[in-house]
């Protein structure tokens, strides 16, 4: 493992340099990779693992968009691609990556067609650390391990796609081969892993479903309206509250931080900028520091968990859920960022 040095604490992580993309093939040469759910993470997982030359299978409900998906990504009915069930029968390496819901609802099909010394992976610690609310055991003969890539599915294959990766974390919950750890590393490169760093699936969760709620969606999406919304009650056209709110920091500002830190965005910043920012920034992370309290006090309790199972299990989830996001969709802010990214000049060509 290579040493980090992060400040004075020291971080172990995985790259490919200690454990190279051929010594996964190696390790997963006797194996069949079968991707359980073909909807968000497993599109990325399966094909960026066929890319590198492990033997994948998908498992899907046939019919629907994910099935056709997963067809015209070249895997074929009766060969590569079969029902859930009969994957995870064919599988050695089952990828169980259907949503939290879903992995719920399949459990008691997919926990027979776990045999013994099969390894039994996610990508979320959910399942596992709620187990009193999903039901989710696994028997005692097989591995059970966690890769968690850090961005979306469609960025874990876009990222392998341009070379850069996306970082994941990687836990062992149960080793009954011994080789959980060897096959968990294995795995995390084979989909093509910026770099890995260890955790445990508690650890995972926690910081997972509240870094969702919090700065990477939730609490991003909340601010960013709150901004909008101020700006329009002072007469700021939609286009100026849209770009002041949202294009600068898309367009500009965060590739800034990405390069090189938030403290190189703010040096390469107007010195208004500067100044107005360091005062300010205290104050938005004092304000705020309450709710993330609450927040992780309810992923640690298990209130969020509920929350998400009650919703997403309701038989109207998708239609509830498709008003939500048509709400977003419908407001003047994403209305106006429609109008405002159809005028980048890459949207403008011919």
């Amino acid at each position: 493992m290579a040493t980090l040095d992060f400040g004075g604490v020291i971080e172990e992580v995985v790259t490919e340099d200690e454990f190279p993309l051929e010594r996964a093939r190696e390790v997963l040469n006797n194996e069949i990779v079968a991707v359980i759910g073909y909807g968000v993470q497993g599109p990325g997982q399966a094909l960026n693992m066929r890319d590198n030359g492990i033997r994948v299978i998908v498992g899907q409900r046939r019919g629907g968009a994910s099935w056709e998906r997963a067809v015209n990504d070249g895997f074929v009915p009766g060969e590569t691609l079969f029902s859930p069930e009969e994957a995870a029968e064919r599988g050695t390496v089952i990828q169980y990556l259907l949503s939290d819901a879903g992995q719920v609802a399949l459990w008691p099909k997919i926990k027979p067609c776990l045999h013994e010394g099969n390894t039994l992976y996610f990508s979320h610690g959910f399942g596992i650390v709620y187990k009193d609310q999903t039901g989710i055991v696994p028997p005692p003969h097989v591995d059970v391990v966690l890769v968690a890539p850090k961005g979306s599915g469609r960025t874990v294959r876009t990222n392998f796609l341009d070379g850069s990766g996306i970082n994941a974390s990687f836990a062992v919950f149960q080793d009954f081969t011994g080789r959980a750890r060897e096959k968990a590393l294995a795995l995390g490169i084979a989909i093509g892993s910026g770099y890995l760093f260890p955790t445990t699936f508690e650890r995972e969760v926690y910081s997972d479903l509240t870094g969702e709620r919090g700065i990477l969606m939730g609490a991003l999406a909340g601010v960013m309206e709150a901004q909008y919304r101020l700006l329009r009650r002072h007469g700021h056209s939609p286009s100026e509250a849209f770009n002041e709110t949202v294009e600068e920091l898309t367009q500009s500002l965060i590739r800034l931080v990405g390069e090189n830190g938030m403290d190189w965005m703010f040096a390469n910043c107007s010195t208004t900028a500067q100044r107005g920012a360091l005062d300010w920034a205290p104050r938005f992370r004092d304000a705020v520091a309450p709710l993330f309290d609450e927040l992780y006090r309810r992923v640690q309790s298990g209130e969020e968990t509920r929350r998400v199972l009650e919703a997403n299990s309701a038989p109207d989830y998708r239609e509830k859920l498709n008003r939500e996001l048509a709400t977003m969709h419908d407001s003047e802010m994403w209305r106006a960022g429609a109008v405002v990214r159809s005028l980048r000049p890459e949207n403008r060509k011919s």
